[in-house]
């Protein structure tokens, strides 16, 4: 009895291990769609990919101590009513005095070296009388203002604190479309907040924020409180100061826009060695040509068109007239007046530049001395 009972046992012992064996064949060769695999679609883990984190908190780890909050505040008079200055009112009720009250401004900034200068937005900071900064370990302290740029929208504060935090900077020139980055800033005054998204497109210009454009833009969350703070890549290299957003409710809406940091970086040399950037100017105010004016001047390559000349200036030195077209500067052809003036401006002041132009329908090619452009600010 007990030798039939074992002799079921291994048979019905053998049949499971051929099933189990049965069913491992199916699951390999034949396997469902739906069953859960431990790797992607091309075999590889997140992890096994080269360049490509898993995490980035090593990279906001590197950089987030150097970005700090910026409270700026302004002291404003508000003038009475004039009805309180009526002479009837003021037999009844005596002379009222303006009223004063402090307004605020937030936004971020970024602690660039170890002596201490911050790069931030110059709308964060315009007309403040106090600067109050506050980094990530808790201290605080005032900040003075080195010098502003309000054609880019940068300033540049000092600083003076034991053991400041630096960071790395990176090639923003190298950025394509597509790269990953994060945003770090003080959004809403929350505290420090990061955001990530990915490079949407660069250079971006033309879009009447400021003077000289060249803007990175990026799908990061970026809102009121972000301004002044830093673009990183995924290696916690700084390549961008966050500017402004595209929205129509004032919060995110995806289309986050910041300056590019070499371009930030020369501002910030020029106006701790200068107190201002040196940008050539000629003193015109240019125009599209039109349509039917390119058209019979037999124009393809664009050209600007000179509406008005500043009487004294550069460029009514060297004989240019309104109506002229400028076809050319320094062999370099002008396709538009936004591209005419960021080529100008890259010229050091009492440079000689030559102009080739039709004026009168008639070619020709003067030699202009370019000025140093006047420091246009936005009320």
């Amino acid at each position: 009895m007990k030798t039939r009972q074992i002799g079921q046992f291994l048979g019905f012992l053998l049949q499971s291990i051929a099933l189990g064996l049965a069913v491992a064949f199916v699951l390999v060769y034949f396997k469902p769609e739906w069953l859960p695999t431990g790797s992607s679609s091309t075999g590889k883990s997140p992890s096994s990919f080269p360049g490509e984190p898993v995490s980035y908190r090593d990279a906001v780890s590197l950089t987030a101590p150097a970005v700090v909050n910026v409270y700026a505040s302004k002291l404003r008079t508000r003038k009475p009513h004039p009805l309180f200055q009526d002479p009837l009112f003021r037999r009844f009720f005596g002379k009222t005095s303006p009223e004063t009250q402090r307004e605020n401004s937030l936004g971020s900034g970024v602690i660039i070296n170890n002596q201490g200068y911050v790069l931030t937005n110059a709308h964060v900071i315009k007309a403040a009388d106090e600067i109050l900064l506050t980094l990530t370990d808790g201290r605080q302290t005032f900040a003075e203002v080195v010098g502003t740029d309000e054609e880019t929208d940068l300033a540049v504060l000092k600083i003076n604190l034991e053991k400041m935090p630096s960071l790395t900077l990176g090639d923003s020139a190298g950025l394509r479309v597509g790269d990953v980055v994060l945003a770090i800033g003080n959004p809403y005054d929350f505290g420090q907040t990061v955001t990530q998204g990915i490079v949407s497109a660069t250079g971006r210009k033309r879009l009447g924020i400021t003077t000289f454009e060249d803007f990175i833009q990026t799908d990061a969350d970026i809102n009121p409180g972000n301004s002044g703070g830093a673009l990183i890549n995924a290696r916690g290299q700084l390549i961008g100061i966050n500017t402004a957003i595209i929205s129509s409710s004032g919060g995110s809406q995806g289309i986050g826009l910041a300056i590019p940091i070499h371009l930030a970086i020369d501002v910030m040399r020029q106006l701790i060695e200068k107190g201002h950037v040196e940008r050539g100017w000629l003193g015109v105010e240019a125009q599209q040509v039109p349509m039917d004016i390119a058209d019979a001047a037999g124009l393809s390559t664009g050209g600007v068109l000179i509406a008005g000349i500043l009487q004294g200036g550069p460029a009514d030195a060297a004989g240019i007239m309104p109506g002229d077209i400028l076809l050319e500067i320094d062999n370099k052809q002008l396709a538009n007046p936004q591209q005419a003036i960021n080529m100008i401006s890259q010229y050091k002041p009492n440079t000689s530049i030559n102009i080739r132009l039709l004026s009168g329908w008639q070619e020709k090619t003067l030699s202009a001395t370019v000025a140093q452009r006047p420091s246009f600010k936005k009320k």
